[in-house]
């Protein structure tokens, strides 16, 4: 063992006789560098050429060398030689399709993988990766299709389920939870259908909170030992750090953004943690002109960011991802921070042990609820939505320009499908059989969801081109569309958030859902805010009722439409003087039982 390790050290020309799995044990004994292992099996692979068994495998191996050094086209070099030698090699073909997709070829990875056969484990990664692929890529049937073939293949697998579970939420293919896949049952389907997609399957939050325990569990680990300082700081300004990998075009940029320029710089210095790719939008580039100090830490790892964080001697820092795309709980978990809480990306229980607070307000979780999540709930006011009173819209437009009829009653929902359940959309039937000259405008996500949408009127009775579908358009555009709509139709269990505020602003009456989770809380909560808790129903029955009378009756409609003026907006969500005062007054009183102590 010693001669090998010291061939593999020092003499590259002594490898030649060496076998391939003399050769990894000695690689494995010397623990090389990733460049002194690029020069090992280069040397191996010259001396030995393509004859040996063991020359499919080196390649793989200089390939995974030459990915951690993301040095990617090497590395796919590498792959395709030991595809060539050995073409069942679906460890190579796995990793060659991920190099290809890093590289903004996702066609290719795709070929890469569908053509690759091989045994059960290896067929499952291969229809996982492409499918998470097609997922990202807005192929949703054929998303669909693979994760369910992945599935009949092996149903333990919870990540697969998740993925399989929320693009049929996408594609609004009800039942969601299939009843008719060998070995999961749909309860096994709702334990493991993530976090996401848990809020818009129910309101009960006990199952929310277990949902997302397991979860958690799964994606993460404690880390030891925590980066959080023994002793408080004692700054003269309190330094408040703000986590996120949506830092872009993103529904919570858009409700941040002045929330960050309004931060009172006498008291607070205000730090931006940064994990997005940057999308050149506007809203990014006002979002980092927010902040006093920004720290660029998407291709830091875990640990490195949460050492900057801690470098960084931040007092309270915000996560504004929580369960969502991107996050970076992995860095909450060396609890860099004093104090660590989760705000707006995830509208619901993070229990993550090394968060200390989910900001909301009283309304969003009341007392009677609060016991049930974790971490603790902290209301940072009278509405837990920060606004931004300064977005800019386009030109007002018409309806004749966006294709709405113009002598019908427009009811509006703009919410993502996947949030429209099948009793949610039976209620909005409902409503459309009472309202004869009714039309339901949605926004086409271009997933696919609209045709399914229609066969389900169709089945409800209703005619399919009663629903309206129009194409996604810029921020400023939406919202001037917005103001075409009579009435919006909230979603439940998953009640609209931003898209809340957005009609609120706008001037669109609303018609809500109220349920027992912050998610089904959230556009009653602003409604309070602006007095027109007359739009909030407790029960589906309620909703239809209400929105029917609005529609059918003028003056109802006339009277209701009063609370939804641009004075009762700046006097409510609109105003970011006050929240913002809320908010720091809240952030100041955590801070200070630290401070005293």
């Amino acid at each position: 063992m010693n001669q090998l390790a010291s061939a593999v050290r020092s003499d590259h020309a002594a490898l030649a006789s060496l076998s391939f799995p003399e050769l990894l044990v000695a690689v494995e004994a010397t623990r090389l560098a990733d460049e002194s292992l690029i020069e090992v099996y280069r040397a191996w692979i010259t001396a030995h050429g393509p004859q040996l068994p063991g020359t499919a495998a080196a390649w793989f191996n200089l390939g995974v060398a030459f990915s951690r050094l993301r040095q990617s086209d090497h590395a796919i070099a590498c792959y395709e030689a030991a595809l060539a030698l050995r073409p069942g090699f679906y460890e190579a073909a796995q990793n060659l399709g991920l190099q290809l997709e890093s590289q903004g070829r996702p066609d290719a990875a795709l070929a890469v993988w569908q053509q690759t056969l091989q045994p059960i484990a290896a067929q499952t990664a291969l229809l996982n990766h492409s499918g998470r692929l097609s997922e990202r890529l807005g192929r949703l049937h054929d998303a669909e299709n693979l994760f369910r073939r992945s599935l009949l293949l092996d149903p333990e697998q919870p990540d697969v389920i998740q993925h399989f579970v929320h693009v049929r939420q996408r594609l609004c293919l009800w039942p969601v939870l299939e009843r008719h896949l060998p070995g999961l049952a749909p309860e096994t389907l709702r334990r493991h259908a993530g976090p996401l997609a848990t809020l818009a399957l129910t309101d009960d939050v006990a199952w929310q909170c277990s949902v997302c325990a397991d979860w958690i569990a799964r994606k993460t680990r404690p880390e030891a030992p925590l980066l959080r300082p023994a002793e408080p700081y004692r700054h003269d300004r309190l330094r408040v750090g703000y986590l996120s990998s949506d830092f872009c075009r993103h529904a919570m940029s858009y409700l941040i953004a002045e929330l960050l320029e309004r931060h009172d710089r006498s008291k607070f210095k205000i730090y931006g943690y940064c994990s997005t790719l940057d999308d050149g939008s506007d809203v990014r580039a006002r979002i980092l002109g927010a902040f006093d100090e920004v720290r660029f830490v998407r291709d830091l790892t875990d640990a490195q960011a949460a050492q900057r964080i801690r470098d960084d001697e931040i007092d309270i820092l915000i996560d504004l991802n929580g369960l969502t795309l991107g996050a970076r709980l992995q860095v909450l978990r060396h609890r860099p921070a004093p104090i660590q809480a989760t705000y707006l990306g995830f509208i619901g229980p993070v229990p993550l042990p090394e968060l200390d607070y989910l900001l909301s307000d009283a309304f969003v979780i009341p007392d009677a609820q609060a016991a049930q999540y974790a971490p603790r709930p902290l209301a940072i006011g009278p509405l837990y939505q920060a606004n931004d009173s300064r977005r800019e819209m386009a030109a007002p437009t018409s309806r004749r320009e966006v294709g709405l009829p113009e002598d019908r009653f427009v009811f509006c929902c703009f919410s993502n499908h996947y949030k429209i359940t099948p009793e949610m959309f039976e209620g909005w039937m409902q409503i459309l059989r009472q309202v004869d000259h009714g039309v339901l405008w949605l926004a086409d996500d271009g997933s696919g969801s609209d045709l399914a949408l229609r066969a389900h009127a169709a089945a409800a009775g209703v005619a399919p081109d009663r629903l309206i579908f129009t194409g996604r358009v810029s921020p400023g555009a939406y919202l001037a569309r917005l103001r075409l709509a009579d009435l919006f139709l909230d979603t439940f269990p998953y009640n609209a958030g931003t898209v809340a505020s957005d009609a609120i602003r706008m001037g669109v009456p609303m018609v809500t859902l109220s349920g027992r989770s912050f998610a089904s809380r959230m556009a009653a909560s602003l409604l309070h805010s602006i007095g027109a808790q007359a739009g909030v129903a407790e029960t589906q029955a309620d909703y239809v009722r209400i929105a029917v009378t609005l529609a059918t009756d003028p003056p109802a409609l006339a009277e209701f439409a009063r609370c939804f003026t641009a004075e009762r907006w700046h006097a409510g969500p609109g105003n970011m003087e006050r929240f913002t005062h809320d908010f720091e007054q809240r952030l100041l009183s955590i801070q200070a039982p630290l401070a005293a102590s």
